[in-house]
């Protein structure tokens, strides 16, 4: 008599993919703007804006379609972060239109360029641009890993291209400063998407020399200082950043890329010394540039007091009417659509988009704004801990970092804190490489999540476990 006994394997339990609870948080973002649409216009021309349902439907479609290739194509991928990106997106949108309506701003145009050119229509073409090169990631990015064989291809691409505003008859110089290249009809800002190219390369590099920038150094009054060779690519990062400043005028870029550095660095080799070092250079950078550098040391005088030059400097009457701004909205705002923000001539199109936040929504609405950009921070932060990298690890920590500091300069510019940087609100203000190079940050985002996020395959069975025949005597 014989007896035949059968073993299988048992699968690993499979992860939620949470899809669902991104398609329930994009309702809630697309129908949150349209409301805000219709305050407005309401607001503005005592009824329901014209453009309304037209503007809900395409909001709506654009960010249903990213869902579905959400859904295909990164199954397991971090839920907050689409929901987060069109949330902001469609009410810079609104804020966009409500500037739009200013008869100030548009008498103003005509008088000085001849005609008045809407800016929202722009970025509702700018965001189906943008959401479309999120998809794109998505489809072509099959795994981040491979962005590291071009490590040092990515530092080579990044250098041409905050290098090209410098460039006699490419580079165009707006209001003092050199960030925009003008190209077939159109204006493209090439830092915006350096920072992201960047930051490939420090991931690379760092996941290599992390070991010598952490082991090998010396111990000098409590802090561990490195050897010499180990900082000549600091001094070297340090060095462009300034020359991006001086040649620029770009204090914005230049805090951004040098700051994202520092941090990816600290984050690497986990010294604190990487922390005070950085600080150190940047404050001497700074001390250095802005007593030398004509249109820095202008945007320093408005920071120090905006008040003192407000009839003779453009900077300081821009600061003094933020700080305005921001001080007339109060606790709760006076309300959408009846703010006098629009004295700021070109708030849609620059940073000062936040000071009608400030303004219209006041206190409440600039911590509601902050809180959202602390999410997508965080949540990129989430998947640079769940990435299981180094690499990985590296580029999400470095992604969140850039998209951290471009708020911090921002928000800090025109509420006073720090000097102008000239960056504009990433989702909110009104401009084509912003909007791009921010939906491509969040794609990238979403891709390392779901490789983060996503099971294992199933160990090879071993002799053990497949079917055995087993033989018993009779």
């Amino acid at each position: 008599m014989s007896v035949v006994t059968n073993t299988t394997t048992i699968g690993a339990i499979e992860l939620p993919s949470r899809r669902n609870t991104e398609l329930l948080l994009l309702a809630f973002a697309v129908v949150i703007p349209i409301f805000a649409y219709a305050n407005v216009g309401l607001a503005v021309h005592g009824k329901l804006p014209p453009g309304m349902l037209a503007y809900g439907l395409g909001l709506g479609l654009l960010a249903g379609l990213a869902h579905l290739v959400v859904r295909r194509y990164a199954k397991y991928a971090d839920p907050l972060l689409l929901p987060l990106g069109t949330l902001l997106n469609g009410l810079g949108l609104v804020f966009i239109w409500r500037l739009d309506q200013s008869e100030r701003l548009q008498d103003l145009a005509k008088r000085q360029f001849g005609g008045f050119s809407p800016s929202a229509p722009n970025q509702m073409f700018y965001t189906a641009v943008g959401l479309a090169l999120f998809a794109g990631v998505l489809l072509l990015l099959k795994d981040h890993r491979t962005l590291q064989r071009f490590t040092y291809i990515s530092m080579a691409v990044s250098l041409v291209l905050l290098i090209l505003p410098v460039i006699p008859g490419l580079g165009a110089d707006v209001y003092g400063a050199k960030i925009w290249i003008s190209l077939a009809g159109f204006s493209i800002q090439p830092g915006e998407f350096a920072k992201i190219i960047i930051a490939v390369f420090f991931a690379g590099y760092l996941m290599v020399k992390r070991d010598a920038l952490a082991l090998a150094s010396r111990r000098f009054m409590g802090l561990y200082l490195p050897r010499g060779r180990d900082l000549g690519p600091i001094l070297m990062i340090w060095g462009m950043s300034l020359l991006v400043l001086v040649f620029e005028n770009d204090l914005g870029t230049s805090l951004l890329f040098f700051g994202m550095f520092v941090i990816m660095l600290y984050v690497a080799t986990e010294r604190t010394s990487w922390i005070v070092i950085g600080l150190l250079m940047s404050i001497a950078g700074a001390v250095v540039v802005g007593t030398t550098a004509s249109h820095v040391k202008v945007r320093v005088t408005a920071w120090l007091d905006p008040f003192a030059c407000y009839a003779t400097s453009g900077a300081c009457e821009q600061v003094g009417q933020s700080l305005m701004s921001f001080g007339s909205g109060g606790v709760l705002g006076t309300g959408l659509g009846q703010g006098h923000s629009d004295l700021i001539l070109f708030a849609a199109n620059s940073d000062f988009i936040f000071s009608t936040v400030g303004e219209e929504l006041g206190l409440a609405g600039v911590m509601a704004f902050l809180l959202l950009y602390g999410l997508i921070i965080e949540r990129g932060v989430r998947t640079a801990l769940a990435a299981r990298d180094p690499f990985g690890k590296l580029f999400a920590i470095g992604l969140s970092g850039a998209f951290a500091i471009q708020v911090f300069v921002v928000a800090g510019g025109v509420m006073g804190l720090i000097p102008l940087t000239g960056m504009t609100m990433p989702f909110l203000a009104s401009g084509g490489s912003s909007v791009l190079a921010n939906w491509a940050l969040i794609g990238i985002l979403i891709r390392i999540s779901d490789t983060a996020r996503r099971p294992a395959p199933a160990p090879a069975p071993s002799p053990d476990s497949e079917m055995t025949q087993v033989v018993r005597p009779s």
